[in-house]
């Protein structure tokens, strides 16, 4: 991968053949875990402006129809966060000459308060082409990473690096989009998001987009801007001239009111998620509107519909039948005919599944136990994928494994070799297990010789629910029978004998392990507490994408860790920690929220313990803000541990069954201000490896949702309160 520095541009081509899509990666760590950004892509014509509305992309809008631009979501990495973008640069209209890739932050952080900013570009098949690090970043709340722009026949890349006080509205006036501020009502800052979230206090709000004019000329980019604080655009080479930057469009900023979405969807309108913006092109000039948007979406609603059944016992009939299957070859060619079928059925679905690997948005065929040559005895993959567009085809092999089985890496080899020579982009697996980064699913080795590139991917039958459940409750499909099929898909991978659960078992050294911390005789340097700690990683992130499928927002375990950490060297930590205290711990965010869960398993005493820290209103009197919590608390269990958090010494705490008549004892007697409560529940933790009734991984899954629906949902309100300080 060729590092650049800022200002500098390098030809995409000239680094890859097989740079027709690519995926951009932003990249970023917070020491504290509290940091976070959103992602947005522009498409910039040669004027320096955004055509229309529907070239500005963002959470609310993330997808090009005509496949060119796709947001493809948060995903966790061994340094924090990373934003993926998937871009079809064959299907970047003749018209735009510049696709500029940005972020911007909300509710009062800054890119200084973030490490490791880093933009990558890769090619289809995974391989990273070209890397730029932003190291100035100060009080910015946005920001410019780089942009892709044509050069006659080709793509090149250029590394930007500006920065923005102004946030979103700052950057988006430099490209025409006039952004007006508003003020958020009061009422709107305490209403509470799924989960316990707050939306964000500032509020921003934008006029529709209409020929003509904008509202007021743009900003033009200069060299010491005022919304410019890391400098401007790096100058172009020679010969390949800036466009000036002034536009007509006006989509609507990434922190807008909640007010707004709220009044929208009691009035019949299609409300934008909790906490984010509304659609590009709202009218929003009495907060009263919700976005606009293309088409409509079709979601299922969360309540089945009353059962015609005579009784409890019947069950419907359903288009993919489980209780037939006898063994493991059944499962997984069951599963990979029923799953390869409704990928190529439903459009949505198989470009979220496919895009991440470098497949453009294109006319999808699936075929399962197709044979190929290979030597003297042919091999048959499980399936097969390939996907038209222009006249072009892009081919991936599928290989599933269901019910826990493991991956056979001479197997996946072979898969690899015969996608090398047969010119195919990628193999793709498919199992319980979940992928981790820095760790490979399956070791193969790859034929430096070879011109063609092949990518490896894995995906767990985990992440295919989580998108069928996202796109089904929460983003919407196409039309009423893609949402059946998909429904059909997710109650065929939550039956029990279909195979396809997602991470089922702690593995062979969970065992051994927790009974040498029971007994004391578990030594540092062990290698099975090693495996112990990623199977424990590997756990948390399948609890993240569950969470995510339910709330319609991503869950990402939060990594504490500064650039440069070696992956390796951070679990060989974790696993000495576990040697010496018998414990494994973790802590997770739902986006859009400022709650970070921590979980705790205690090997010592078998017990799991779930908490959030709940910072204290600044300015408010102790006893009226106890007792503030304890009425926000009143639906939560009754053996909810609540500490007061003074700072320097242990505060007052006690269960919430007690506290109920008496809130004022987690007041300090001292008089010590109160800065925080710590909420905690405490629950047994099962013994064995798997997810049965006793096992561990079930006692993870079931203590988490009980502190999420118990105890986080009802923070709201308190958080609010606690978010206006200063």
């Amino acid at each position: 991968m060729r590092e650049i520095s800022k200002g500098a541009n390098v030809s995409l081509t000239a680094l890859s053949e097989d740079a027709g899509s690519v995926v951009v990666s932003l990249g970023w760590s917070s020491a504290s875990g509290a940091g976070d950004a959103d992602v947005s892509v522009l498409l910039v014509g040669e004027d320096g402006k955004v055509r229309s509305e529907n070239d500005f992309y963002f959470y609310n809008n993330p997808a090009a129809a005509d496949g060119s631009v796709q947001l493809l979501g948060k995903a966790p990495t061994d340094s924090g966060d990373e934003d993926r973008i998937g871009v079809d640069l064959t299907a970047v209209p003749e018209e735009v000459a510049r696709i500029v890739v940005a972020a911007s932050q909300y509710g009062g952080t800054r890119f200084g308060d973030l490490d490791g900013l880093r933009m990558t570009v890769a090619d289809r098949s995974g391989e990273p082409l070209v890397g730029f690090s932003i190291d100035d970043a100060s009080v910015e709340t946005a920001f410019i990473f780089g942009e892709l722009y044509r050069r006659g026949e080709e793509w090149k890349f250029r590394a930007v690096g500006q920065g923005y006080k102004t946030g979103l509205a700052g950057l988006a006036t430099d490209f025409g989009i006039a952004v007006e501020e508003a003020e958020e009502p009061e009422a709107a800052a305490e209403a509470p998001e799924p989960g316990g979230s707050v939306a964000p206090r500032a509020a921003q709000t934008t006029t529709a987009a209409t020929p003509g004019p904008a509202v007021g000329p743009a900003a033009p980019q200069t060299a010491q801007s005022e919304t410019g604080t890391a400098g401007s655009p790096a100058a172009p080479e020679a010969a390949e001239p800036q466009a000036a930057t002034a536009g007509t469009v006006s989509p609507a900023a990434p922190q807008a009111a909640q007010t707004a979405a709220e009044t929208a969807s009691s009035a019949g309108g299609s409300a934008a998620p909790a906490g984010r913006p509304p659609g590009p092109g709202a009218v929003v000039p009495a907060q009263a509107r919700g976005p606009r948007t293309t088409r409509k979406k079709v979601t299922l609603p969360r309540a089945p519909g009353k059962s015609l059944a005579e009784n409890e016992s019947w069950r419907p009939a359903r288009l993919f039948p489980v209780p037939s299957l006898k063994s493991d070859k059944e499962r997984e060619v069951r599963a990979t005919s029923v799953l390869l079928s409704v990928m190529a059925q439903v459009p949505e679905f198989g470009r979220r599944l496919t895009a991440a690997f470098g497949a453009p948005a294109g006319r999808m065929q699936t075929f399962t136990e197709v044979s190929l040559p290979h030597g003297d005895t042919p091999r048959r993959p499980d399936g097969v994928i390939r996907v038209e567009r222009a006249g072009k085809l892009w081919t991936a092999l599928v290989e599933t494994k269901t019910n826990g089985n493991p991956l056979r890496p001479e197997q996946v080899q072979q898969y690899m070799d015969i996608a090398a020579r047969r010119g195919y982009e990628s193999v793709i697996t498919l199992s319980n297990d979940v992928a981790l980064e820095g760790t490979a699913m399956v070791d193969v080795k790859v034929d430096g010789r070879r011109k063609h590139k092949v990518g490896l991917w894995h995906l767990s039958w985990a992440e295919v629910a989580h998108q069928a459940q996202l796109l089904i409750r929460h983003e919407g499909v196409g039309n009423a029978a893609h949402a059946w099929l998909l429904q059909e898909l997710l109650a065929y991978l939550q039956h029990e004998q279909s195979g396809c659960h997602g991470f089922q078992n702690m593995g062979p050294a969970w065992v051994p392990v927790r009974n040498g911390i029971e007994d004391e005789t578990l030594c540092l340097g062990d290698p099975r507490a090693t495996e112990v700690v990623e199977s424990w990683e590997r756990l948390i992130r399948q609890v993240c994408l569950r969470l995510g499928g339910e709330l319609g927002q991503k869950a990402l375990p939060v990594q504490r860790v500064r650039r440069g950490s070696d992956p390796l060297s951070r679990r060989t930590a974790a696993a000495e920690r576990l040697c010496l205290d018998g414990r494994l711990s973790a802590e997770l965010r739902v986006e859009g929220t400022s709650s970070v869960i921590a979980v705790t398993a205690d090997l010592r005493t078998a017990k799991i313990r779930t908490s959030v820290d709940v910072p204290a209103p600044e300015g408010s009197y102790p006893l009226v803000t106890v007792r503030r919590l304890v009425r926000l608390l009143a639906e939560a269990p009754a053996d909810l541990h609540v500490e007061s958090l003074v700072e320097g010494e242990n505060g007052p705490r006690g269960t919430l069954e007690r506290l109920r008549p008496e809130p004022g004892d987690l007041v300090p007697r001292n008089g010590a201000a109160v800065t925080g409560f710590r909420l905690t529940l405490i629950k047994g933790m099962g013994n064995s490896r798997g997810n049965t009734e006793s096992g561990f991984i079930r006692s993870v899954d079931e203590a988490v949702d009980r502190f999420r629906q118990g105890v986080v949902a009802h923070l709201g309100p308190l958080e609010a309160r606690a978010g206006r300080r200063g």
